[in-house]
């Protein structure tokens, strides 16, 4: 259980633990029909307050290895669903947020490298075996494990377009953030080791 890599479900408690609650885990059954397919790249652009990092959270404590979560889910809609237990608790999963990260440097320019090695920090410490030294980049990571392990990824990314909005004017930061989303979801190499994106 890591901060980044399967994280445990403590932020999805906070939800339920809140006076109101409202039960959205039917987002779960839809997430877990398309998993592994070419509609399981979701990009959920909705206005601000609509509940984007609930759901993430959510999603996060329902497939993260690192939680136990059973409890937590029964008693709620996604309980009912005929594959509720195939995919509980079973995908190894990176839950970022990139508000996080921004608000944790000092220039925008450096978000990118911040979670990279975040999550590669991470990754090696569960996968040594798999990430030589010369591994630097996240998609490569993602790459290599799979091919050691056969395990497909889960990736969350809380706050995906923070540094569009906020870092408007900064070209470099930009760029940057643009390659790393393209390293990691776009041609045939992310096929093989993305089963599930929410942005």
């Amino acid at each position: 259980m890591g901060r980044f890599v399967n994280p445990d479900n403590s932020a999805f408690q906070v939800a339920l633990n809140s006076k109101i609650y409202v039960d959205k885990t039917g987002l779960i059954a839809y997430t877990n029909s398309v998993l592994d397919t070419t509609d399981a790249y979701i990009c959920n652009s909705r206005p601000r307050r609509f509940g984007k990092s609930y759901a993430a959270n959510m999603l996060a404590a329902y497939y993260s290895k690192g939680a136990d979560s059973e409890k937590m889910f029964s008693g709620l809609e996604i309980s009912k669903d005929v594959n509720f237990k195939k995919h509980l608790n079973k995908y190894d999963l990176i839950h970022i947020d990139i508000q996080w990260f921004l608000a944790n440097c000092v220039e925008a320019d450096n978000v990118v490298d911040f979670v990279t090695n975040s999550v590669l920090g991470e990754l090696r410490a569960i996968y040594p075996e798999a990430l030589p030294p010369e591994v630097s980049r996240l998609p490569d990571a993602l790459s290599r494990i799979k091919d050691r392990t056969g395990q497909k990824f889960i990736v969350i990314i809380d706050e995906w377009d923070v540094l569009i909005r906020d870092a408007a004017t900064d070209n470099k930061a930009q760029d940057d953030y643009i390659t790393f989303l393209r390293g990691l979801f776009k041609g045939t190499e992310p096929t093989k080791y993305i089963q599930l994106a929410y942005l």
